[in-house]
């Protein structure tokens, strides 16, 4: 088992029965924890003939009760994949709902080949500039065709309520950094009050990814999306929202991307945060004049959410991951004010 793995988090001779008695595995199993995923805990598994397979399981230690829902991921991934729908998933071998197994809840999906662009660097060296166009124009057509999923013929139609969306995010997340709360830093409290006076009218209800953005796909070598990862904050509710947030993580060329590191957006290549938009628009039809206020909702929601992984990561629960840049109170602080100024333009 590789050392990046916290002990306690992995049974592996229990994992070993589980997962044999589901596919041919020929042991010993490796455990490679994933970097990168700041929430569940995310691990690449291998067998001794180089086999490998994907598990998912939640983080160590308490967590928001609604939250890290193994069972629901799995059910959200089995419903859109297996030619089911249009929208591009790992394929999944099986859900343990038994704690005696590993300790709790988790589910192994197939490994997808390909490319996770975490940064400029991983961009400019994996992807032509061709490929880069691709892979941002991919990323619109694949966000439009999740929006566009008949839920009840999924099977997805119960995943959540579907009004309101933003006004119940925007109490759970409240509840969460009251729960969470990193003295010092009110700006995340009065960039809550100005979103709650200022909701804009939801259009329509779709399934909401909660978390669309470059490195959370897998890019073959032409920039095509091959599948989207990290379900785990999905439901059903305003889409706007989930525009809000890839826009949020999209750095275009010249910009700072320290504050949210994932900056490959930025290579050549890539479109810029309009012609995303615009394309999603053309692929939806639905109006993105409000998608400013979006974009500060995002950035509120993610300073909110990274509260409590820094609590974890003070608790230990998420093993030996690097807590830098935003990952800090003044990262947080950071998060919060760039929300202020964003939702002053909207």
């Amino acid at each position: 088992m590789s050392q990046s793995s916290p002990s306690e988090a992995l049974r592996p001779e229990a994992i070993t029965t589980w997962l044999a008695e589901r596919t041919f595995v020929r042991p010993p199993l490796d455990f490679e924890l994933v970097l990168g995923g700041r929430s569940n805990l995310t691990y690449v598994v291998a067998d001794a003939d180089a086999r490998r397979w994907v598990l998912r399981r939640p983080p160590l230690g308490h967590v928001l009760a609604t939250a890290h829902d193994m069972g629901r991921e799995y059910r959200i991934l089995a419903a859109l994949g297996a030619g089911r729908t249009d929208v591009p998933v790992p394929p999944v071998l099986g859900y343990c709902a038994d704690d005696a197994v590993n300790g709790a809840p988790f589910f192994v999906m197939d490994f997808v080949d390909g490319h996770v662009i975490r940064g400029a660097e991983d961009a400019n060296r994996l992807l032509t500039p061709t490929a880069r166009r691709r892979a941002g124009e991919q990323l619109a057509d694949v966000l439009a065709a999740i929006h566009a999923v008949d839920v009840d013929a999924a099977g997805l139609g119960e995943l959540g309520r579907r009004e309101d969306y933003i006004g119940r995010q925007l109490r759970r997340w409240q509840r969460q950094w009251e729960a969470t709360r990193v003295p010092g830093i009110d700006t995340i409290d009065e960039v809550h009050r100005a979103l709650a006076a200022s909701v804009p009218e939801q259009q329509g209800a779709t399934i909401v990814h909660g978390d669309f953005r470059l490195d959370n796909v897998i890019l073959g070598p032409d920039g095509t999306v091959r599948a989207v990862l990290d379900w785990e904050l999905c439901t059903l509710g305003d889409p706007l929202a989930d525009v809000g947030t890839t826009l949020m993580y999209w750095v275009e060329a010249g910009e700072d991307g320290t504050l949210l590191p994932a900056d490959g957006t930025a290579s050549e290549g890539f479109v810029d945060r309009a012609a995303f938009a615009a394309r999603y628009a053309a692929a939806t039809g639905r109006d993105l004049s409000h998608i400013r206020w979006y974009q500060a909702f995002a950035c509120w929601r993610l300073a909110c959410i990274l509260a409590g992984v820094l609590d974890r990561y003070t608790a230990g629960a998420m093993g030996e991951q690097d807590t830098s840049g935003r990952f800090t109170p003044d990262g947080l602080r950071a998060l919060a004010e760039r929300a202020r100024e964003i939702l002053a333009t909207a």
